[in-house]
Order: C-alpha cells, then structure tokens, then sequence
C-alpha cells in the first residue's frame, strides 16, 4: 500500500494527524518497555549509600538488601550502624562515614576496594545532607553557610572523585540526591545553594564520564517527612539565628516577624510533607537497577505539580509567589 492509498483511505486531512499519532504513541511504547527492563546479575553487584542512619537511606538499603544486592551502608554514628545490621540480611555491611572528613572518605573508600575486589563498585548513592541553618539569608553568618555546604555540596563531590575510579571499574552508576529546591530557591541558608550545586556538579560529571559506560542520575525529591524537614529543630535554629542578630537588623524585620515565619513553616510543612518515603527510595533504586536509567527523577506530588513546573516559569511569577506567602519585614523599602 503506498502513500496515496494511505491518504485517500484516511482522509487527505486526517492523513498527517493519524501517522503522527502513530509515532508518538511508538514512542511512548518503546519508551515505556526501555524504562521496565532491568540489570542481570544483581546478586554480584555492590552498592555503596551514604546517610544510612535514617531516612531514604535507611530504607533505601533495606530495599536493596532484600533485591539482592550487596549493599555498603555508610552510617555517621555507631547506633545508625548497628540498628541497620540488626535488620538487614547478611550481605549488608556498614561502615562509619563522615562525608565532611577526606579522611573518612579515603577510609571508606579503601575498605569498598577491599570488599568489591575486582568487581568494582556497581553504584554509590550521594545521600547524606542535612537542611539547617535555614531562614532569611540576611540572618546567616558565613559559617552557617559553610556548615550546610560542607556536607550538602563538598561531601557530595568529595565521595564522587574518590569512589570515581572504583564505579570506572564496573561501569556503573552514581546517583545524587538534589531537591527541588535545587531548582527553585524558595529559602535563604546553605540548603538550596548546595542543591543547585548538586545539579550542577552532576550534569558536568555526566557530560564528562558518558563515554566510560558509567551513568549519572539525579533525584529531585520533594517535601518528605525525614529528619530533614523536622519541625522542632526548624524552629530551634530559627530562634537561634534571630537572637544572634544585632537589634537594628531585628527592629528592621519587627517583633511579630520570627513568630509569622515560623507559622508559615508549620503550615507549608504540615499541608505539603508526604509521608511515604518510599516515593523517593523507588526512585534511587531504579536508577541502581534499569538497564536505560533516567537522568532526573522527580519523586512527590509537590515536586511535579509544582515546583518542577514552577521552575521554568520567569523569575517574577516566582518572585510573586513567595511574595505572598512569606510575611513582610516590618520596615521594606
């Protein structure tokens, strides 16, 4: 049947719309069946996670652990450690994991060599953050910028190009943890700058390293009840910040203006956290699993009817937005 039988049994002015459909349903076939189909060999295959005390971590390694991997838990305290041990099959280790130090780093790293051998490392997952100091950035001092970044932006890097040579090794994947904050910054404090570097370090890396076989992922959460987004530290560091000011900056923003701000925090907290962290862990082990893995990774509702949306609209719409949530400093200009 050529083209002109095509046209003439469809209509000469349907023709275009119907093939058009065509492909783009195709498309989404192929694309779906790309996306279902997964690795072999997952039971020889090593995953390094940091951040395991709690949280997407904690759970993220207990779903590993039961697929089958052989999962290498990074755990800053002993307790973090020892409560994942006591749950976990026994192909899951721990190691102590200070993402700050390079000492720490290089240790874990030597100790991975040694349990993967010649396998290499399949994927490390770049978890481990924290959100505080958050709040007005004029209430920031430069070390609680620097308190957020170094475990936010410097652990994140510093764990990539020191466990780079061994995931090289067994062409596998790196996935960091971002936010959707590292797109829309929606606050003042190290958190967001951390996450836009993030998304920055990771697409560079991606670019670069493509051709060895290794795959870059990034997840983009959004609002999630962890310890991240816990309201009694939240508030703690707050009124830690404002009573660190000088009186002309707190006569400047009023009375009335830490209490209104951490009403705001309570509602947007309470109305937006989701509960269920598996959200994001589905989204880390997909990325560990797939045999095509995506490159970003949107998990909660709030991250793709809002913020993933929001962050392509112009600057004022954002500029607007928070304008009308946030409260207003006493004296504006």
């Amino acid at each position: 049947m050529d083209m002109k039988a095509v046209y003439e049994l469809l209509g000469a002015e349907n023709a275009w719309m119907y093939i058009t459909g065509s492909i783009v349903v195709l498309w989404i076939l192929v694309w779906l069946y790309r996306d279902s189909t997964e690795i072999d060999n997952i039971s020889e295959k090593y995953v390094f996670v940091t951040g395991c005390d709690s949280g997407f971590g904690n759970l993220l390694c207990k779903k590993l652990d039961r697929k089958g991997f052989r999962v290498l838990a990074g755990c800053l305290t002993e307790k973090g450690a020892d409560d994942l041990k006591r749950v976990a099959g026994p192909h899951l280790k721990t190691v102590l994991l200070d993402v700050t130090s390079l000492d720490s780093v290089q240790k874990a790293m030597e100790w991975t060599k040694a349990e993967v051998g010649e396998k290499g490392l399949w994927g490390i997952v770049n978890n481990a953050g924290r959100s505080l100091p958050m709040g007005p950035s004029e209430w920031m001092r430069v070390e609680d910028f620097h308190s957020t970044l170094k475990v936010n932006m410097n652990g994140v890097i510093s764990m990539t190009m020191i466990f780079l040579p061994l995931i090289k090794k067994a062409r596998g994947r790196i996935v960091n943890v971002a936010s959707v904050l590292g797109r829309v910054a929606a606050n003042g404090g190290g958190y967001c700058i951390s996450k836009f570097a993030v998304e920055c370090f990771s697409d560079c890396l991606r670019r670069d390293i493509n051709y060895f076989g290794v795959n870059v992922c990034i997840i983009e959460p959004g609002f999630f009840k962890t310890a991240v987004t816990s309201l009694d530290p939240l508030e703690r560091e707050l009124h830690r910040l404002w009573n660190q000011l000088s009186p002309e900056v707190k006569a400047s923003y009023g009375d009335k203006y830490l209490d209104k701000y951490i009403q705001v925090q309570r509602l947007i907290m309470n109305a937006v956290c989701d509960s269920d962290l598996s959200k994001v862990t589905n989204c880390m082990e997909h990325a560990l699993t797939s045999a095509h893995p995506r490159t970003r990774y949107s998990a909660g509702w709030d991250a793709k009817l809002l913020w993933i949306p929001l962050s392509y609209m112009p600057s004022f719409v954002v500029d607007i937005g928070l304008k009308l949530v946030l409260p207003r400093p006493l004296k504006s200009v």
